[in-house]
């Protein structure tokens, strides 16, 4: 305990002594940086794709389930959108020394509210890979430092990521300890790091529901928080039942074991009863989905099986889908608000007046009309990339991007004015 405690503080000091000196690195040397970044991940592709192989092959031994090792593997195609992630970051504008708001108060003194970078970032997350290289370029773009801690099963590839973002950062004259990896597999490193309080800023836990609320339980540090992603999408009465089907067939199907993937299907009843619920439910058993359904949507549908209380609330990251159907709008957002997550709920629907009530009411950090959940995503955004997606209310909420890791500071400028 000794041992990772004093190693534990080393990393939090560098990173803390890394992040004085980014807040004078000037943005365009930090976008030179990134851009060696990805330049060295193309160059060192077929070196990544043996690392993350040794992985896969430890995961397979241990039995990892297929959704985690899909979330694991890193190909040709993966590494070079890596590296295109990292250059989209590198070309945004810098968030950081951005006015926010400025005036000039009556007593004569210009204020102005600028954002500046957090400090020190501690990122705790699992399975994929492609995490590191994303949150050391939203990171290093917003002027932070950060400390990431990858899960065991994706050791290798995490390491010669890392490595990659090291050689880049000292290529382009900044402090390396800007980016560390925890190289230790001591789990109490994780707590020792979330009471580092005065050195660390932030924890940002990517994961599972266990270890968000594990990093939460452990953390005296703030923590923003991303439970699960219990995803709904609801068919509004003036559904396009074409554009209805399509929609829920990708947002549940496209990618099963992620967070914006809808986990329940709401249905309201007078579609269900034009028949889309039975033909979005045919084509989702097509496909494969299991179904699990209230007590009218079996009767619409016999092939689904009951729903048990708990369906509602699972994030099943799986070929199953809970369905519901609902009287009208209101009570699909009473639904969402009372099972859902926070996290991405969507709404299909001709009907304008009905779209902007399920907007206005809906709390969700992602609320979506007429298309598919699955556009829950940093990429999709435009930002690049995402350090994670906040279903908190504070600091930030939704994808968060580079400008998402800044905080800010007030400036006052005046020419001898003192207070009476």
């Amino acid at each position: 305990m000794t041992d990772t405690h004093t190693y534990c503080v080393k990393l939090a000091d560098q990173a803390l002594a890394a992040s004085r000196e980014l807040m004078s690195v000037p943005g365009s040397v930090r976008a030179q940086a990134l851009r060696i970044v990805a330049d060295l991940l193309d160059k060192n592709a077929p070196a990544l794709e043996a690392a993350n192989a040794k992985d896969l092959e430890a995961g397979r031994q241990a039995g990892l389930a297929s959704s985690m090792l899909d979330r694991l593997k890193l190909d040709a195609k993966g590494i070079a959108k890596m590296a295109e992630s990292v250059r989209q970051i590198a070309a945004q504008t810098d968030p950081v020394g951005q006015v926010i708001e400025g005036y000039v108060r009556p007593n004569g003194i210009q204020l102005q509210k600028i954002r500046v970078p957090i400090g020190v970032v501690l990122i705790i997350f699992e399975s994929r890979p492609n995490v590191t290289s994303d949150a050391a370029a939203l990171c290093i773009k917003s002027g932070n430092a950060v400390i990431l801690r990858g899960g065991k099963e994706a050791v290798h590839s995490n390491k010669m990521i890392a490595d990659i973002v090291s050689q880049g950062l000292r290529e382009a004259g900044i402090n390396p300890h800007a980016v560390q990896l925890v190289e230790t597999t001591d789990r109490a490193a994780v707590g020792e790091l979330l009471k580092m309080e005065g050195k660390i800023d932030l924890a940002i836990p990517r994961g599972g529901e266990s270890l968000i609320r594990a990093v939460v339980e452990q953390a005296r540090i703030p923590v923003i928080k991303h439970y699960t992603g219990n995803c709904h999408v609801y068919f509004h009465s003036e559904a396009d039942h074409d554009m209805a089907v399509k929609i829920i067939l990708n947002a549940k199907t496209q990618r099963t074991g992620v967070c914006n993937a809808t986990e329940t299907l709401l249905v309201d009843r007078k579609a269900a009863d034009a028949g889309l619920l039975a033909k979005a439910c045919q084509a989702l058993a097509d496909k494969g989905v299991e179904l699990r359904g209230d007590e009218a949507t079996c009767k619409l549908f016999p092939a689904a099986r009951p729903a048990t209380p708990q369906d509602w609330d699972t994030e099943y990251l799986d070929m199953i889908l809970a369905v519901k159907v609902v009287e009208d709008i209101d009570q699909a957002i009473d639904h969402i608000n009372r099972h859902g997550s926070r996290h991405t709920d969507a709404i299909v629907t001709r009907d304008l007046a009905a779209s902007q009530r399920f907007i206005q009411r809906v709390d969700s950090a992602n609320v979506f009309v007429n298309c598919s959940t699955r556009f829950s995503d940093g990429g999709e955004y435009g930002l690049g990339a995402e350090i994670g997606i906040s279903t908190d209310k504070l600091h930030s909420r939704g994808p968060m991007g580079a400008a998402d890791l800044t905080t800010y500071k007030w400036v006052a400028m005046g020419n001898g004015q003192v207070r009476s």
